[in-house]
């Protein structure tokens, strides 16, 4: 069978289509009206010879093969938005647009520091802050530069170790003015704590965080939501864990002697950018200032420096 080629506008409605699951929302997102976005959709399925949705009562169920071809076209569209990306600054300056995943609570807590000397010293560079707690995929150029609590593995990218954060348990002093101050692991268990809810990574930790502790933790407040649970702990709802540098901003340490836990941090970005002068500058500051977070020294401009060969 011959197949056209279909064109990209087609298969930027079908991805819009999936992602929002009506007609009526992607046409929305894409600024379009419904016939049009109904119209490419059409078009699409006829060039490749195949139903992409089927039409229900309760709107447009893709089909198991629109499932399996979404994983091409998002590529498509990942590697679209980087292409402008890298097409917004010219030459050596350093300018233009930075796509930078983080997990939620470093992107509340700790990026809006990291980020405000980098635009103080560039404010030509534009940045896209990507929230989740799922790796990016920067083969697939979801994202330039990542921070990650991990070594990656992926061969084609390069990496920078920025240091190990220490965390710790902190409550508000109002907090422990009505409750008393614990003075050592076996008080806790008449403290109400705030921890993880259902995470399997959340529990790995608080297995092994018991484990140092000799005691059993019960969590009277549980949510897989870290900013949440330090959010509780500001509201003086009881005691939890967090980063050491974020939790001594405003709150008081509990069990100071104790390091629960380190986290190591990685700047990470594809080695294909390595020769890009915005990624390389933001990639530098971010390591160098993260090192400086993990170590709880003033963060600072960086411009000097080069792009890590390897992981």
């Amino acid at each position: 069978m011959s197949i056209l080629s279909p064109d990209w506008d087609g298969q930027r409605a079908f991805l819009a289509v999936l992602d929002t699951g009506s007609l009526s929302a992607a046409a929305r997102n894409l600024g379009l009206t419904q016939p049009t976005v109904r119209h490419r959709i059409e078009a699409l399925e006829r060039a490749i010879g195949q139903p992409l949705f089927s039409r229900t009562v309760n709107g447009l169920v893709p089909t198991d093969d629109a499932r399996e071809l979404a994983v091409h076209v998002r590529r498509m569209a990942f590697a679209s938005e980087a292409f402008y990306r890298a097409a917004s600054a010219s030459g050596g300056e350093i300018a233009g647009t930075v796509r930078i995943s983080v997990a939620e609570f470093v992107g509340i807590e700790v990026m809006p520091r990291l980020l405000a000397p980098l635009r103080e010293r560039h404010p030509g560079l534009y940045v896209e802050l990507v929230l989740s707690n799922e790796n990016a995929d920067l083969p697939g150029q979801e994202a330039d530069i990542a921070i990650r609590m991990h070594r990656p593995r992926h061969g084609a990218l390069v990496a920078k170790r920025a240091g190990c954060i220490p965390l710790g348990f902190f409550a508000t002093a109002s907090y422990l003015e009505r409750h008393g101050v614990p003075e050592g692991a076996t008080d806790l268990a008449r403290h109400t704590l705030i921890g993880s809810d259902r995470s399997r990574m959340d529990q790995d930790f608080t297995r092994e965080l018991q484990k140092t502790l000799g005691e059993k933790l019960y969590f009277a407040l549980r949510t897989d939501s870290h900013p949440t649970q330090l959010a509780m702990v500001r509201a003086g709802l009881g005691i939890g864990v967090t980063q050491l540098p974020i939790g001594e901003r405003d709150l008081v340490r509990v069990l100071p002697g104790l390091i629960v836990a380190e986290l190591e941090a990685w700047v990470v970005a594809h080695a294909d950018l390595r020769h890009s002068h915005r990624i390389d500058a933001v990639f530098r500051h971010l390591a160098a200032n993260l090192r400086q977070y993990c170590t709880g020294t003033q963060i600072t401009q960086i411009t000097s420096g080069s792009f890590p060969s390897s992981g």
